[in-house]
């Protein structure tokens, strides 16, 4: 039977020279602030908006499933009342691949002015807006979106994806979080519920 890979190669080669391009030191700060903060009893809030949405919510969902305290803040929402959700101390991981969105500019605006946090961006450009003002930043540089007008949030969803989510796996292995005591109670459904609820 004849692969499909054909199909992903391109998109492969991107995604994995776009992560070659992140800073190590920009990585190892973002997890070691990540664990200081969780060790310190606050949360983990990461905000987007867009098709970054559930981007962000799958992340926040891999956190709870492991006991972790973290929260989704949607940009728009955020100024509507949500953020009454940030606490002093917590980190706010904000996504914006542009660097340059009106909503995500103005969520930054508010929490200087108006909370105590650790603010970090997500984007894909060195020079923006937020990129230009935020001290602490993770960017990551991708050639191509991989669809035929380079503007659907194609990649850099996935880039997101790939990097929020070994964010929080290398944060269960720095917490030293146990299958039994942080996962399996909080997953009793589903196909990982039944498994788990074998004696292993």
């Amino acid at each position: 039977m004849e692969s499909a890979y054909s199909y992903f190669s391109d998109d492969i080669e991107i995604i994995m020279h776009a992560l070659k391009t992140i800073d190590k030191a920009q990585m190892d700060q973002l997890i070691e602030e990540s664990e200081k903060t969780i060790r310190a009893g606050q949360k983990i809030i990461i905000s987007g908006l867009g098709k970054n949405v559930s981007i962000c919510d799958k992340v926040v969902g891999t956190m709870l499933s492991l006991g972790l305290n973290a929260c989704f803040l949607h940009t728009n929402s955020a100024v509507h009342g949500d953020m009454g959700m940030i606490h002093p101390g917590d980190m706010v991981i904000i996504l914006t691949k542009s660097g340059s969105t009106a909503e995500s500019i103005y969520l930054v605006d508010q929490l200087e002015k108006y909370k105590q946090v650790n603010m970090w961006l997500l984007s894909f450009y060195d020079n923006s807006i937020l990129a230009d003002r935020m001290e602490k930043k993770l960017i990551i540089h991708m050639e191509h979106e991989g669809d035929q007008w380079n503007v659907v949030p194609n990649n850099s969803a996935v880039l997101n994806l790939i990097v929020l989510q070994k964010m929080v796996m290398e944060l269960a292995k720095r917490l030293d979080l146990s299958l039994e005591k942080d996962f399996k109670p909080n997953h009793p459904g589903g196909a990982i519920g039944r498994y788990l609820s074998h004696e292993r």
